[in-house]
């Protein structure tokens, strides 16, 4: 049974209590009060078919409703006689205090203590009242009773503890990790048996020793108590007790009690009620008694397998019903894959659905539901615009656009709020210490404070951002990245981005991809003037792109004139292989640049960011005046190294990089990527046996060319990590001396001990999975040097010395795998 759903049958539960100081009553009322304890029931779940005593009349029962209506957050039974008395000047009945099971057909009783005045009154919900609450009203009454019911678990739980002893979960470590979101709650505050969780939500993981290994339990626990009719029942029953509960459709599920409610019908029968939280599900629900066992100690091995968990960027907003409805939608019942940014007891996370063709970051998805739809632009077909400006441009044609608006005078007022208050703030107080992906920050842009999204994370000092309100995309570091001051958080989230993102309408059909030069003469055309007219032809809502004519100030509204028009009868589709050439600081090209020209320059109004790192800026005009970096130091036979395996194709040849050169490596691929993604383009006219910088998926490495293909590909080898790739020419820019100091990490390597062969497919992977992207020990049985450091080999022995007690000779392995 998966029942991962059930806020829409808890939405009748009240707030939570306030926190008035009870009062402390005598032993001999506590033991009078243990034979009559009640506590709180759902009327939605399982209504009350009590009839009220007749002993308390039904005008006393209302004005005792009237006054809880107006305690949302409950009140303390010691309080009610005076507010009574003050409220209608009549005495209150003092024997109520004493049996509070008089009013429990109008309100909820929910006890703190076994004391009866050490308990909170709720007023209990009726379905008419519901139907008219807001989702926050709804949302805040579910939490209150539970709530409640977890101090009620937290201080009752000693008294019926068990010697069972449950491992606790395991944060998987390793390889994709996916979770399957069972409940979620408006709350931040951690609670040891919450039953619903959001911004603190329940999860389950998936996978071998998570979700299949429940699966495989209840499978087993159906089998179990179907066969042993005689296990007893759960006797004597207590709050915080562990439980096998008969759920439905046959099925067996472990709980843990939260609550005990009695309830009497037709005073001849008896029924107890037990509230129940399922460890392995999240939900929770009234069970019968007859339906609650004891766990057998088989079935207690395995960790409870719903687990709290935050998502990041969201915690702020945990009040936020319309965010509450939107992660709801997002989240509940489906299998999601999952960034853990921390682990803890309750770790952070980023959730991402990958069902579709693109995979979804579900925490910035969330965060839209924060726009103030008033501030949001609509362009609207066939209308017209003025005073619009083209902020991006990029290699595709594409365009961001600003249009005057409410939203962008907004944008403006909030932003002169952020100048004036980091002009008295020392700034570092704000640096982003946890970046991720879907993350809204704040990095300085032209003198002042702009809003931007993380997008793709590089390494721990490098990462890419996407202006929200420019549409321009960069490469920054971490430490330039500053987060919004809280008392500004809620009204910057409030505001939609606002570059809409628009292309040009009416291109020739034919025209394909977009050449250097119709990319360049497009921004040199837009990005140099103020303001444009434009009108929108089209709208494409799966694309969130708008098809536009764009007119210069004087040729508006001639569509002859206009930029889509001037471009089209320009000379500029010609694709011509194998140009390169550069572009000048102010964006005007001598000639001609490639086709991500734009991008790499990551221009804001024509000029170029010429904020480099302090090592590439130091270097930014040095073309190369040495050949080779210097190699590593010499390897010896019989030496002892550790080393970092990169590349494994087979025990024939492998990839090892010097462990204790990997910190400097890193280094360096952190200053490439921040250098050549600001850089200007330069003239690069590829040479076989060359070495340069390539940018391989994001990532710039130094290469050197293996060979020139005729369709404008080459064929490069990765100096320090061993890979043979191919990348478009147009990726390919000069290899600056800055980045030639630190020797090539690469080293060619065959494995020892084991004869040289054809490995098989079977053999190559079985020694891919034991050595590839591992540390690892090596020892050196013989070197064999070349004039060229890339092409210096090795024949080595491996070790595995992860384990604690002993060591794994990978060539044992590898030779007793190939006898089996």
């Amino acid at each position: 049974v998966e029942k991962v759903h059930r806020g829409d049958q808890m939405d009748g539960l009240l707030y939570p209590a306030n926190k008035i100081p009870p009062v402390t009553k005598s032993d001999t009322e506590q033991e009078k009060a243990s034979q009559n304890v009640t506590s709180k029931v759902d009327p939605l779940l399982k209504p009350h078919t009590e009839t009220p005593p007749a002993s308390l009349s039904g005008d006393v029962k209302q004005k005792v409703v009237n006054i809880l209506l107006k305690y949302s957050n409950g009140l303390w039974a010691n309080a009610l006689p005076k507010l009574y008395q003050d409220t209608y000047q009549v005495k209150f009945p003092e024997d109520v205090l004493n049996n509070l099971e008089l009013l429990s057909d109008v309100c909820v009783v929910d006890y703190v203590s076994e004391a009866p005045r050490k308990a909170i009154l709720y007023a209990k919900p009726q379905r008419r009242v519901d139907e008219h609450l807001n989702v926050a009203e709804k949302v805040q009454r579910r939490d209150g009773v539970t709530a409640a019911a977890e101090r009620q678990c937290e201080e009752s739980r000693d008294q019926y503890a068990e010697n069972v002893t449950v491992p606790p979960l395991i944060i998987p470590s390793e390889g994709s990790v996916s979770v399957m979101v069972l409940e979620l709650k408006n709350t931040n505050e951690l609670h040891p048996n919450s039953c619903f969780v959001f911004f603190v939500k329940y999860c389950r993981y998936v996978g071998k020793d998570y979700s299949s290994a429940q699966e495989q339990m209840e499978d087993d626990m159906k089998t179990y108590y179907s066969q042993n009719r005689a296990v007893s029942l759960a006797q004597p029953l207590g709050v915080g007790q562990l439980v096998a509960v008969h759920a439905e459709e046959d099925a067996w599920l472990r709980a843990r009690i939260v609550s005990l409610e009695d309830s009497r019908i037709k005073a001849s029968n008896h029924f107890c009620w037990r509230w129940v939280c399922y460890v392995d599900h999240g939900f929770s629900e009234y069970v019968e008694s007859s339906s609650v066992y004891k766990l057998q100690k088989q079935f207690q091995s395995l960790p409870f397998q719903a687990a709290k968990c935050r998502l990041a960027g969201l915690e702020v907003f945990c009040d936020d019903p319309v965010l509450v409805k939107t992660v709801e939608l997002q989240t509940c019942s489906k299998i999601l894959a999952v960034e853990i940014l921390e682990k803890s007891d309750t770790p952070l996370l980023v959730l991402y659905d990958t069902s579709g063709e693109d995979d979804i970051n579900i925490n910035a998805t969330c965060l839209k539901a924060l726009y103030d739809k008033s501030l949001e632009l609509h362009l609207q077909v066939d209308a017209l615009y003025t005073n619009v400006r083209v902020t991006s441009v990029f290699s595709d044609g594409s365009l961001y656009c600003q249009v005057p608006s409410k939203g962008l005078s907004r944008l403006s007022e909030v932003s002169q709020k952020l100048e004036d208050y980091f002009h008295y703030k020392q700034t570092s107080e704000f640096n982003v210490s946890l970046p991720f992906c879907g993350k809204i920050c704040l990095f300085p842009s032209k003198g002042k404070w702009a809003r931007v999204e993380i997008r793709i994370i590089h390494t721990r000092r490098a990462l890419d951002v996407q202006f929200m309100d420019t549409g321009t995309v960069a490469t920054v570091k971490v430490s330039e990245l500053r987060e919004i001051p809280p008392q500004f958080l809620r009204e910057v989230m409030a505001i939609p981005p606002q570059a809409m993102k628009c292309c040009l309408a009416d291109l020739p059909p034919n025209t394909g991809m977009w050449t250097p030069d119709a990319v360049l003469w497009l921004r040199d055309t837009v990005m140099n003037c103020p303001a444009f007219s434009m009108k929108v032809v089209k709208q494409d809502g799966s694309k969130g792109i708008a098809h536009i004519y764009l007119f210069a100030p004087e040729n508006f509204p001639d569509v002859d004139h206009s930029v889509n028009q001037q471009i089209k009868n320009a000379d500029l589709w010609k694709h011509q292989k194998d140009v390169f050439l550069s572009v000048t600081p102010s964006g005007i090209s001598s000639t001609k640049v490639t086709s991500d020209a734009v991008s790499a320059l990551r221009v804001t109004g024509g000029r170029s960011e010429k904020s480099l790192s302090d090592a590439a800026r130091e270097h930014s005009s040095a073309v190369s005046t040495t050949d080779t970096p210097p190699p590593l130091p010499s390897l010896r036979t019989g030496e002892l190294m550790d080393v970092y395996v990169s590349v494994a194709c087979h025990p024939g040849h492998f990839i090892v990089q010097p462990w204790k050169e990997l910190h400097n490596l890193e280094a360096l691929m952190e200053e490439m990527i921040l250098y050549y993604s600001r850089a200007e383009e330069k003239p690069v006219n590829v040479e076989k046996n060359k070495m340069y910088a390539a940018k391989i998926e994001n990532q710039w490495y130094r290469v050197i060319i293996k060979g020139i293909l005729r369709n404008g590909f080459l064929s490069v080898y990765e100096l320090d990590y061993g890979k043979h790739e191919f990348v478009s020419v147009e990726k390919v820019q000069p290899l600056t001396d800055t980045f030639r100091k630190l020797p090539f990490q690469a080293i060619t390597a065959q494995l020892a001990g084991v004869k040289s062969q054809q490995w098989s497919e079977e053999a190559s992977i079985v020694f891919r999975n034991l050595v590839e992207k591992k540390p690892l020990v090596a020892q050196i049985e013989s070197v064999h040097e070349s004039a060229n450091s890339w092409d210096r080999k090795i024949v080595t022995f491996l070790v595995d010395t992860s384990l604690p007690d002993t060591d794994i000779w990978i060539h044992d392995f590898v030779s007793q795998s190939l006898v089996e």
